[in-house]
Formats: C-alpha cells, sequence, structure tokens
C-alpha cells in the first residue's frame, strides 16, 4: 500500500512522495503530479506569457525623451506641439526592422521602422481646468514611418503581398530577415513601383526617418497644406559595409540595440532636428508625379526645402523591454487638431490597419484610455469617453451615466473653439472605384533621380548589394541601364547593350547620405579601439585616451588578453587592463583604430588577429591611427599598398590613416580641434573619425588586393 506525504518547498509549491506503508522511511518511489496542485498550475502560467509578435517590425528597440519646438510653424498649422515655443513635449521613440522575427538580428539588409509617439498637451479644458481628450483623439500625435523617404507600394491592398513576397518562402521558411531570395525579387520585377533603395545605418542614432505618407495641415484660419515629415539626424547619416554587416551579424546580431543603449547611459543624447516640407493645396497638380502617391519622394529642387523647426532628444533607456518596447503601440490615425489626413490611399489603408492590428495583439484598450491600461500608450492627460467593457479593462468607472446626450449634460463633446478635433471640410466629387491618378503609373523616373543623386561610392555600395541578392536569385528584372552592365556579368544575367528607356539625368543634393554631415565635425559617441601588448608606449596611449574621452568618444582597450598588460619601461603601475582580448571583440564593432608606438610592436606584427584587426579595418574604410614603430605594423596589414603613405617622423594623413612620432597631449580642458591638414596628429585623426569612412580607398580601387 502506497501512502501519499506532502513535502514542504521554498516557493510554496507542493511536492508530493510515497513510501510503502509499513516499510522503512527511506523507501520512497515516485507519484504522479496531481491536478489539485493549483500553485504549480499558477507557476505554469508562463505557457501564456507572450502575446503575438509583430508581423511587421517585430525585431525593435526604444527609448523615451522629449521634443522642442524651436520656431513656430502657427503660419500652416494651429497643432500646439508645432506652434507652443514654450512646451516641452515627452515622447517614446521606436526603432525597428520589418521583415525579421524578434529573435532575428540588428544588421540585416531591411528597411527600419522610425516610429515617435507625442504624449501632446491637445485635448482642451474642462471648467475645472483638468487637461482632457475626448472622443476623437486621445492627445497623443504618432508620427509612424521609416528611414525611406518612399514605401514600397502605393496602395495599403498591396501591403499583405509584398510582405509576404520578402519574408521566408512558406515551403522551407527561410531565408530568415533578408530578400536575397527569389520570391522577393520577383515580386519586384513584376511589381516595380517598389524600387527604391536604402542602405544599412552604422547606427539608428545616424539614421533619417520619413513620415512616408502625405498628411494636411490646417492653420486657424482654416486653411490646409500638404505637408511630409523628416527626421534629420544630428551626428549625420552613415551606413556600414555589406561585408562588415554579415561578420556584425553573427559576432553581435544585438549591435543596434546595445549602440543606442550604451548612448543614452552614458548621457551622450541622440538628436534629431524635425523637418517639415508644405506645399500649397494649389500646387496638387504641378508636378509629373502625384504627390500623393507615398512611393514618390519631394524633391527639394522642385517642392521647395525642408523647414527644420524642432529637435527631439532621446535621454532615457526603458526599465522593462515588454511593457514598454514591446506593447507600445502606434497608430497613424493618432492625430491632433492641426493636424489631418489627406487622399494619400496608402495612408488610408494605414489608418484602418494599424488600429485594426493593435486591437488584434493588445486588445480594444491598448490606447491606455485609464490609469491602468498600458502606461506606455496612455496620453498625458485623462481621456473622458463612456468605454466601460472589453479587454483589459481595469478602471472602476462610477457613476450611471454612460452616453450622451444625458440630462446631467455630463461629459459633453468638446467644440472646435475650445480645442474639439474637426476634421477638414475638404470638397471633392468623384465616382465610386478603385482608381487612381495616371501619374501613379509612373514608377522609374524617382528611381533614376535617387540613383543619379549618389556619390560613387554609394553607386559601387548599390552596385555591391545588387550582386548580393541577386546572386541568390534566377529571376530577372528590370533596373537602371548603367547599373545593369555593372551587375550583370556578376550574377550571370545577359548584359544589355542598350536602355529600355534613357536617363533623364536629373539630380537631388539631399538624396545622398553625404549631404547630411554634421555641420560641426564631432567623434561623439564613435567606438575607437586602442590596441596594445605588453610593452607599449604609455605616454601615446594615455593622450589618446584623454583625448577621446574629452571629445566623448567611447575608447575601447583592445590587448591579447585582458588580463594587466604593462607598458613599456614601467613599473607595474603603469599599464592598463583591456575592455577585451582580439578575439573577444573585433574591428567590425568599432569605428576607428589607433596603436601606439612601442615594443610591443614586434608582439602585434607576430599576432594574426592583431594584423587582421588592422586590415580589416582598412578594408572596411575606417580611420586608422598609428605612432612610431606601430606605423610597420600598419604597413604589413595594409598589404603594403603604395598608395598609402606613411611616416614616423611627421604627421602624415594618406587615405585616411593617420602617422606620425608621438601624440601631443591635450591639457586639461582644452578640445580637440577638428581640422583637415592641420598637421596634428589628433586633429587629423579625429577629423577623418568625423567624416565617417574613407570611401576613397574603395573608389581608388586599393582593396581587391587585400583578403579580409
Amino acid at each position: 500500500m502506497l501512502v501519499r506525504t506532502r513535502m514542504p518547498t521554498p516557493h510554496g509549491l507542493r511536492i508530493y512522495i510515497y513510501k510503502v506503508a509499513g516499510e522503512a522511511t527511506n523507501c520512497i518511489v515516485s507519484g504522479p503530479s496531481l491536478l489539485e496542485d493549483h500553485i504549480a498550475r499558477e507557476r505554469i502560467n508562463f505557457d501564456h506569457e507572450r502575446i503575438p509578435e509583430r508581423v511587421v517590425h517585430a525585431r525593435g528597440v526604444g527609448a523615451f525623451g522629449t521634443f522642442t519646438l524651436f520656431e513656430s510653424a502657427e503660419d500652416v498649422t494651429c497643432a500646439g506641439i508645432l506652434t507652443d515655443t514654450s512646451r516641452q513635449t515627452p515622447l517614446f521613440a521606436r526603432f525597428s526592422t520589418v521583415l525579421g522575427s524578434r529573435g532575428s538580428a540588428d544588421t540585416v539588409r531591411d528597411v527600419r521602422g522610425f516610429a515617435v509617439k507625442m504624449y501632446t498637451e491637445e485635448g482642451g479644458y474642462s471648467e475645472n481646468h483638468i487637461l482632457l481628450a475626448f472622443d476623437g483623439y486621445i492627445g497623443n500625435w504618432d508620427l509612424v514611418g521609416n528611414n525611406m523617404p518612399v514605401f514600397f507600394v502605393q496602395d495599403a491592398l498591396k501591403f499583405p503581398d509584398i510582405i509576404h513576397a520578402g519574408k521566408p518562402e512558406p515551403n522551407t521558411e527561410v531565408p530568415q530577415a533578408q530578400t536575397a531570395h527569389n520570391n522577393f525579387w520577383d515580386f519586384q520585377y513584376l511589381h516595380p513601383e517598389a524600387t527604391h533603395n536604402r542602405a544599412i545605418p552604422r547606427s539608428l542614432r545616424m539614421m533619417q526617418g520619413f513620415g512616408v505618407n502625405t498628411y494636411r495641415l490646417i492653420n486657424k484660419a482654416g486653411i490646409a497644406h500638404f505637408v511630409k515629415f523628416h527626421w534629420k539626424p544630428d551626428l549625420g547619416v552613415h551606413s556600414c559595409i555589406w561585408d562588415e554587416y554579415l561578420k556584425i551579424g553573427g559576432q553581435d546580431p544585438d549591435f543596434h540595440r546595445k549602440d543606442l543603449y550604451e548612448a543614452i547611459e552614458n548621457g551622450v543624447y541622440p538628436r534629431w532636428k524635425l523637418g517639415i516640407q508644405v506645399l500649397p493645396e494649389s500646387r496638387q497638380d504641378d508636378f509629373d508625379f502625384d504627390i500623393l502617391d507615398a512611393t514618390k519622394l519631394w524633391p527639394e529642387e522642385e517642392c521647395g526645402p525642408i523647414r527644420y523647426i524642432g529637435q527631439m532628444e532621446l535621454n532615457r533607456n526603458v526599465d522593462d523591454y515588454f511593457a514598454q518596447t514591446e506593447q507600445i503601440a502606434f497608430c497613424t490615425s493618432h492625430i491632433v487638431p492641426g493636424i489631418d489626413f489627406s487622399n494619400d490611399p496608402l495612408l488610408q489603408g494605414r489608418n484602418f490597419s494599424y488600429l485594426d492590428t493593435q486591437i488584434t495583439r493588445l486588445g480594444v484598450n491598448f490606447q491606455g484610455k485609464s490609469v491602468l491600461h498600458l502606461p506606455v500608450n496612455r496620453p498625458v492627460c485623462p481621456v473622458m469617453n463612456f468605454h466601460r467593457d472589453g479587454q483589459g479593462s481595469h478602471k472602476i468607472q462610477k457613476g450611471s451615466i454612460n452616453y450622451y446626450p444625458n440630462r446631467f449634460d455630463a461629459v459633453p463633446p468638446k467644440s472646435v473653439t475650445d480645442g474639439g478635433f474637426q476634421t477638414y471640410p475638404e470638397r471633392f466629387q468623384g465616382i465610386k472605384a478603385r482608381l487612381k491618378s495616371k501619374k501613379f503609373k509612373e514608377h522609374i523616373s524617382q528611381a533614376q533621380l535617387f540613383y543619379n543623386s549618389l556619390s560613387a561610392h554609394e553607386q559601387a555600395h548599390v552596385q555591391s548589394a545588387l550582386g548580393f541578392e541577386l546572386d541568390h536569385c534566377d529571376d530577372p528584372i528590370e533596373i537602371d541601364f548603367t547599373l545593369a552592365k555593372a551587375v550583370a556579368e556578376l550574377v550571370g544575367a545577359p548584359t544589355p547593350t542598350e536602355a529600355s528607356r534613357p536617363n533623364h539625368g536629373r539630380s537631388s543634393a539631399a538624396l545622398s547620405q553625404v549631404y547630411y554631415m554634421p555641420s560641426i565635425p564631432t567623434i561623439e559617441t564613435r567606438r575607437v579601439a586602442i590596441i596594445v601588448a605588453e610593452g607599449f608606449d604609455y605616454a601615446d596611449f594615455k593622450a589618446m585616451l584623454d583625448a577621446l574621452k574629452s571629445a566623448r568618444a567611447f575608447p575601447y582597450i583592445i590587448g591579447p588578453r585582458r588580463s594587466f598588460i604593462k607598458a613599456q619601461g614601467s613599473d607595474a603601475s603603469q599599464g592598463v587592463k583591456p575592455d577585451h582580448h582580439l578575439e573577444g571583440l573585433r574591428s567590425t564593432l568599432v569605428d576607428a583604430i589607433f596603436i601606439p608606438g612601442g615594443e610591443h610592436t614586434a608582439t602585434l606584427r607576430q599576432n594574426g588577429r592583431a594584423v587582421h584587426w588592422v586590415r580589416e579595418a582598412f578594408a572596411h574604410c575606417k580611420a586608422i591611427a598609428a605612432t612610431g614603430s606601430a606605423v610597420e605594423l600598419v604597413h604589413d596589414a595594409c598589404g603594403r599598398i603604395q598608395q598609402v603613405i606613411l611616416s614616423s617622423t611627421g604627421v602624415v594623413e594618406s587615405y585616411g590613416v593617420i602617422s606620425g612620432s608621438h601624440v601631443e597631449p591635450v591639457q586639461a580642458g582644452t578640445a580637440v580641434q577638428i581640422t583637415e591638414r592641420s598637421g596634428d596628429f589628433l586633429g587629423e585623426f579625429f577629423h577623418q573619425i568625423a567624416m565617417h569612412r574613407c570611401y576613397a580607398r574603395e573608389t581608388d580601387d586599393l582593396l581587391k588586393s587585400l583578403a579580409y
């Protein structure tokens, strides 16, 4: 006969053991788990812990911040957030890839989402001066866009198709978070409106953002203007080389999210300028493209310059990834008085789809319309409405009135004059049919404009990108004649002999990343590796380390090991403990390299990984600096390329490589002057870092002889 005995556990769980009656107490056999064990059942609620991940933009990272307006746009809008320069509006920004799952890598070739939720003061006031938002809008403005100025399709009806085409192929579920496969390029070929291209950002902090769609701004006089929204990063726009990202995807798949966290945690806050590009309604038909077509950008040469009126700063990391970054819910339909929709067919579809998506993922109360509903989505003002029931409803609603009108005049709708929302009274006539203007059918002109506008190295990167993508495909595509000639032979396609249509030759400077260099050169937040081994020159090392910290760059000390490394001729007190060893961090994860001179050079020249560190950084066009004997290490690593001039005496800059005898220390409190051709070692090195990369190594064909 078996007798059941309950044993207590530290977590309060019941564990039942069984012993044979009448036998010794240590005669124990395993028994069954019981359905009555409700504590264990509660613990296993883990099975239901996850909400569905986003179908698109699943892989994301976010942070809190503020928006500050420095120029009122009251001439075109009555929205307080765009007219009141005394405000500082809290916000949450989320960046994401489009195609990959939550477990995919940050550094895949994909579009990046750029979404900002601003917790505005819009909503008007009640009689007792409590800030209120009413039905029709909830006080939040969601600017939901991408790092591309254009979208992939003109009509939201086609969005499921392009996402299905880009996602893993259904029969194999591969590839993950990649477009280098037949289905995607089959769709692209048969659907030429999706022809634009953009690069992979070095950092989310160095990435543009675009509202993509055409909205309206309405001023106090009721006059409407069409508008596109732009975010421009203060650090400039910067991308990485494809080989670099292939490696980073394996070495550190969380590269972008770590980078954003690191900058904010160190107090070097990312900033973007908010720009508006405005057109009066009277100019809607003035162009050879339809300004309501989301696959078209507004060239500044034709449509006027972007007017930068405010700044976003991200200054606080999230406390709980799931509760904040994962549950943040953006909707293009979240607007405030002074901002309204246009007849952009994609925007109309997004307004429906985004709201529908959030209800499916998070429930009908996702917008945070009470104190206990999803705080990250809650507006700063209480929302007055008659919603009562529904999933996730926690607030206790007192009183008997849940309708309007009522004899108590409880929660009346807000009038327009008191801050209520009113849809722009647009006049239009037409027939009910699924049609678009003829201008929507022109798909090639702006794609050519984009390619024509790129610098030489950017065009080379587009050629390389298509060479990689189409190497994994067998289906034909249509691309620009010049571009096709550069790619065809590489991917095994027939080389075209004439253009199917002429290139119009126009360009727009603002479409190149080169256009967005910072107005004041800076190396803030740039990761700079200092490579040392036993016997390094401590004076050069210390001078560089102090200068980098003073410039708010992030220095990383790299050695053959992480244990203490002594400097040349020093006692035990002079030396350093590296942050990483040569195998623990790779050159792909930093922006520049410095190697001080000293006896350690002989050791490093015999270390294959150290040599590869420098060679790979050179091949990825990163700034490199060396002093004294370390110049020979750079000479070895760069394959003794004749065009690269090096010196261990005077300061020389050649193809982004700075060489010299020593580093002159900078006095405390003195900033390094970031200048080109100054003859100052630190000034030259910092200038090369501030320029992002030295792409002349590519365009002058210096890299083909290097194996990296």
